[in-house]
C-alpha cells in the first residue's frame, strides 16, 4: 500500500463543465479508483441516468444549452462549489477550469492537477466545432491560457501518449494516464437474431468517421441483408445530427441511440457485449495523429471484433491479438471484407495491455503521495 491511514481522508474534488458527473474517465476511473484512499466529490453536467456510488459524493450542475451565457457562468458557479467544499486536491479535466483551477489554488492553497483530456488546440484548428474563421484565434486564445496558468499547476495529465511530444507547456511535470477500459460487470449476450450486428460509438461527428460507418454499413448490407448497424453517441452539433438523421431516415437496418441525449456509458458496454463487429473510422485529420481511440481499448477488452481503418499505430495495437481488419475508407471492397468477416478468427490471443489497472496504480501514486 502506498497510503497511510490520514492520506485516506483526502478531500479531492474532480470537476468538469460539459462531461457528465456519470463519466467513464471522471468517475469510473478516476472517481473510482481516488475514492479507495480518499473524500472524493465529482462536479459535472448532469447525467441522462441515475447515479449512484457509495464512496462518491456528486455535484451535479443545472443544465445549460452549449452556447449560452449560462455556460459562459458555470466556471464561476463551479468555483464558488469548490471554495465551498475546501478540497486538498482540485482536479479539473478542460481548459474551460484552468482560471478557476488557478484561483482555487492560490485562495485555498490546494493541488491543482490538469488532466489534460484532448490537444485542444489542434482540435479546435482541425475539427468544425467552431466557424474555420475563428479557430486560429480560439485555438491560440486556448494554448495562451494553458501557458499562462501552467506555473499554477502542481502536476499535469496526458490522456495520450502522443501528448507527450505534442505538448510542451507541462514541462516536466507531467505522467501519461491513458484511457484505457475499466471492464464492467455487465451481461449483455449476443443478438441471435440471424443477423450480422455492427457498432459505432463514441462522439458523432464527421472527424469521428460516423458517415463512413454508415457508409461502410450501407455497402455490406446491399450484398447480405443481415447486416445491422447500431450508431449510439452524443452529437454536439445540430447540423451533423440533421445530416445522421437524413442519412438513415429510410434505412432500416441502422438504429441511432443517442443523437441528442448524452448515453449512459453502462448501455455503450452493453451494446459492446451483444454486437458482433465494432467500427473505428475516423476521417484522416491531424488532430488524430497521435492519439488512440478510448473505443478501441473497450473493443479490445470486450474481444468485439474491429473493422478498422488502415491505420498503423492502431493496427499495431490490434495485430499481436487478430482482432481487427483494416479497409482504407476511399477504397472498400465490401465483398472481401464480408468474406474476411466470415472466416477469419479473431482475437487468437487475449489482450492484456488495454486495461485500466495499470493506468490506476500510476494515478493513485501521483495525486495521493504527490
Amino acid at each position: 500500500m502506498y497510503f497511510s491511514e490520514s492520506l485516506k481522508r483526502k478531500r479531492i474534488i474532480i470537476a468538469s463543465l460539459l462531461k457528465p458527473i456519470d463519466d467513464t474517465r471522471m468517475f469510473e476511473k478516476f472517481g473510482q479508483t481516488l475514492a479507495e484512499e480518499a473524500e472524493v466529490h465529482i462536479i459535472g453536467y448532469p447525467s441522462q441516468g441515475i447515479v449512484n456510488y457509495p464512496t462518491i459524493i456528486f455535484h451535479p450542475l443545472t443544465s445549460f444549452a452549449r452556447l449560452s451565457i449560462e455556460r459562459i457562468l458555470q466556471p464561476w458557479k463551479i468555483f464558488k462549489k469548490i471554495t465551498q467544499i475546501k478540497p486538498d486536491i482540485l482536479i479539473i479535466t478542460t481548459h474551460e477550469l484552468l482560471v478557476i483551477g488557478m484561483l482555487t489554488r492560490v485562495f485555498l492553497s490546494c493541488r491543482l492537477i490538469y488532466d489534460v483530456q484532448e490537444n485542444y488546440c489542434r482540435n479546435i484548428l482541425y475539427t468544425n466545432a467552431f466557424p474555420k474563421i475563428i479557430r486560429p484565434f480560439v485555438a491560440a486564445y486556448v494554448r495562451c491560457k494553458e501557458w499562462i496558468t501552467s506555473p499554477f499547476v502542481n502536476h499535469f495529465l496526458l490522456a495520450e501518449r502522443g501528448y507527450d511530444t505534442e505538448l510542451h507547456f507541462p514541462g516536466n511535470k507531467k505522467t501519461v494516464i491513458e484511457n484505457k477500459t475499466k471492464k464492467k460487470e455487465i451481461v449483455a449476450p449476443k443478438k441471435n437474431d440471424g443477423n450480422i450486428h455492427l457498432l459505432f460509438t463514441g462522439t458523432l461527428a464527421e472527424t469521428t468517421g460516423v458517415f463512413t460507418a454508415i457508409d461502410l454499413a450501407q455497402q455490406l448490407h446491399n450484398l447480405n441483408s443481415s447486416i445491422q448497424l447500431t450508431v449510439v453517441g452524443y452529437c454536439s452539433l445540430q447540423s451533423t445530427l440533421e445530416k445522421i438523421k437524413n442519412t438513415i431516415s429510410n434505412k432500416d437496418f441502422i438504429e441511432l441511440i443517442g443523437g441528442d441525449q448524452l448515453v449512459p456509458h453502462s448501455d455503450i458496454v452493453a451494446q459492446i457485449q451483444s454486437s458482433d463487429f465494432g467500427i473505428i473510422t475516423y476521417t484522416e485529420n491531424p488532430s488524430i495523429v497521435n492519439s488512440i481511440p478510448t473505443k478501441l481499448y473497450e473493443y479490445l477488452g470486450y474481444q468485439l471484433p474491429i473493422l478498422m481503418i488502415d491505420y498503423q499505430p492502431w493496427v499495431d495495437l490490434a495485430k499481436p491479438h487478430q482482432a481487427s481488419i483494416t479497409f482504407k475508407p476511399s477504397n472498400i471492397n465490401p465483398k472481401v471484407l464480408l468474406d474476411r468477416m466470415k472466416n477469419q478468427s479473431f482475437y487468437t490471443s487475449k489482450p492484456e495491455d488495454v486495461f485500466w489497472e495499470s493506468e490506476a496504480e500510476k494515478l493513485k501514486k501521483i495525486i495521493l503521495t504527490g
